[in-house]
This record gives structure tokens, sequence and C-alpha cells, in this order.
């Protein structure tokens, strides 16, 4: 087997059964899971029915490029959220869900060659595909740590000025998993100074653009950021899902957007990789995909959530209100994350995450040490239950 392998750590949700072994969990509560970003909303039934109507698509090879159909409403999307224009024909591709694309770009991306550029930056807090992508790619992870002290944001003077040249890859998250943080303008025209200067290609993770909190105020995508600086889409890979969008975590079903010489050797990639999206999917993504109106029903019912819990659990801990997405990062009484989220589930059986397993020791500390990351992924009554349980947990171990 490829002994790359043996370089993956155990995925955070290993760790946490591993951390949870030999716990009984208080018998009397119902279990809240808070830990994992899977929402729990309900998905929606024209959905359901366009998946349904597709079935005949079951008799067809899919074609690697997808439908022209399903481009062309991908395109559309981007063009009402994004005011950005994209060539359906060269400058979108459907995806598994965003997690495959990012993971397989990275393999179609880096040259691992002895001359290569073989570094792949990524945040630290991250997701972990990023890290896993670079190692089995053949490249080396550079983690750049997101800190309260800088705002959450990724402080590029702290990447030493001999690296960039063996830089391949930059993966940004936004808004920012788990900090919730959005890029700004200012951000983005430094990362693409940075691009063009130094040679290296942009995977822009935004996944969990359309979970916001007002409806006249999304977060700055990097495809209106490249075409507000009047840069154009070189060396820019945007990648985004229908999972949390539309609640359709099992369809795995997203996109790839950007560069078009860069869409060309990806989409040749995935010819041999054989990642086609089946055409049923296909046919359930296009109605997702060109409505709007359960998406903001969505946003509406996450809001609701924030507004409830936020106040509660700001009695006992530390967070700032994420600029986007469904996590409360915060900070936990005493520093250790993995002790608080045991007896956490073991006295309320309520289970978060702690942020050391979302991280890795980078320039001597580990950014995800003392921080747990919540989810607020379940009914609205189940996330204030937690929320309360936790006050009472905090009350009683202070």
């Amino acid at each position: 087997m490829n002994p790359r392998l043996n370089q993956l750590h155990p995925y955070p949700f290993q760790k946490l059964r591993e951390l949870f072994a030999g716990v009984t969990p208080n018998p009397e509560l119902t279990p809240v899971n808070l830990s994992i970003g899977e929402p729990k909303h309900a998905t929606p039934q024209f959905i359901k029915d366009a998946l349904i109507a597709g079935l005949g698509g079951l008799s067809n090879y899919p074609a690697t490029q997808g439908s022209e159909a399903l481009r062309q409403a991908i395109a559309g999307w981007a063009q009402r959220r994004y005011g950005v224009a994209l060539d359906p024909a060269t400058e979108v591709l459907p995806v598994n869900g965003s997690r495959e694309a990012l993971f397989a770009f990275a393999q179609a991306s880096v040259d691992s060659s002895r001359h290569g550029r073989r570094v792949i930056i990524s945040p630290n807090p991250f997701y972990q595909i990023y890290e896993g992508a670079a190692l089995l790619a053949g490249a080396r992870p550079f983690f750049l740590n997101t800190l309260p002290e800088n705002g959450f944001r990724m402080d590029w003077s702290r990447v030493p000025e001999d690296l960039w040249e063996q830089v391949n890859l930059v993966y940004v998250c936004s808004p920012g998993n788990p900090t919730g943080k959005v890029m700004t303008l200012d951000d983005w025209k430094e990362l693409f100074e940075l691009s063009d200067r130094h040679g290296f290609v942009i995977a822009a993770d935004e996944c969990y653009s359309e979970i916001y909190f007002h409806e006249s105020s999304p977060p700055l995508g990097a495809l209106t950021a490249a075409q507000q600086l009047g840069r154009g889409l070189k060396s820019l890979i945007v990648f985004n899902s229908l999972s949390k969008r539309s609640n359709v975590p099992g369809m795995r079903s997203g996109l790839v957007a950007g560069d078009a010489e860069l869409m060309k050797q990806f989409l040749l990639y995935r010819t041999y990789h054989g990642s086609a999206m089946s055409p049923v999917v296909q046919a359930a993504s296009i109605a997702a995909w060109n409505d709007e109106e359960h998406v903001i029903e969505n946003r509406r019912q996450y809001a609701e959530k924030f507004a409830a819990v936020m106040p509660l659990l700001k009695e006992v801990l530390q967070f700032e209100a994420p600029d986007a997405a469904f996590y409360l990062w915060a900070r936990v009484p005493g520093g250790d994350d993995t002790a608080f989220a045991r007896e956490l589930f073991r006295t309320r059986h309520v289970t978060v995450l702690p942020g050391s397993y979302l991280a890795r020791d980078a320039a001597s500390v580990n950014p995800g040490k003392g921080f747990v990351r919540i989810a607020l992924v379940d009914s609205l009554p189940a996330c204030v239950e937690a929320a309360k349980r936790i006050v009472e947990f905090v009350r009683e171990t202070a």
C-alpha cells in the first residue's frame, strides 16, 4: 500500500470516539450531538421530487463534465449570488460534494517530483481534508495559525519568505471552519497579490457561504472579490456545495469553478479518476441550484437558533459571534478542551468537539487547544436544551 497512508492522522471523530471510550453518559438525559457539522434541517420536498423524477438517468453513464443543464444552473446561481458571469463550458464543473473535490484537486495540482513545488498552506485549525490531500499528494502541509489575537485571520507575514517559492497550493476557508470568520476584500487583495507574485494556486473552500444572518449582507466570496479587484480568475479555484445550503449532505453534490486552464486539467484528472456525478443526482441538483426560497428559510432557522443560544452560552463561555456558518468556536473554562468535552458528555449527554482535534501544533502552539466547536445543527429546542445543560455543567464545575 501507499506508504503515505501512514502519515494520516486519525480523523477528529475517531479521536472523539476514543475519548469517550468507557464513558457512560447520563441515561436520564436525551443525547444532543453538536459535534459534527451535518445539517439536520429537513431536505426540501421539491429536491426529493426532482430526484425521483430523474430516476430514468440510472440507465445512462454520466459525463464527467456533467450535463449542460447542470453547468448552466450552477453558472446562473453564481451570477445571481456573486455577480460574476462564468462560462458553463470551461469555468464550471459539478462534483460529488466539495470534500472529494478539495481532496482531488491537490492530487491533480501538486508536482511531487524532486524539484516540484511541494508545499500546501492550510489554515490551522482546519478541515482535515486539506492535510490528508497534501500528504497523499506528496506535499508538505504548512499550517498557518488563526488566533483570537489576530481576529482568526490568516496572517501571511507568518509565512517564511523563502517558503513561498515552494508553495503549490493555498487552502482558504471562508466562512471559516470552525471560526466562522469571513475574509474581507483587503484579505483577498493581499492573497491575490501573493499568488500573482509567487505563482501558487488558491483553493477557496466556501461550503458555508450560504449560512449567514442578514439577507442584505451575504459573505464576500472569492469570485466577487476577484471581480471587484479587476483581477480575473487566474490561479483561483472555488469550491462550494449543496450539503449545507440545501440540507442534502447525503446527496453529495457540489461545484468547482474558476481559472479555465486549471479547470481543463482538473477535468482531465477527473476523467480518469472516475468521479462523474449520477444523472439522478444531477437532476435534483439542478432543482436545488435554481431555487433560493428554501435557502432563505434555512438561514432563518439558523439565525433563530443563534439568537436563542448565544445569550445563554455567553453566561459561561467566551466566544465571538461568527460572521457566518453554523458553528460557535468557544473558549472553555480551565483550558482543557478534551476534559471539558468528556465530562460534558458524561454528565449532560451533550457532545461537542474538542478544538485541539481540529488543529496541529505549529509555531509551538496548538491553536485549537482550549476551544470547543459547537455545531448548531439540531432543532431549535434541542440546541436550547443543550445550551442550558452546558450552562449548568460549567456552573457546577466552576
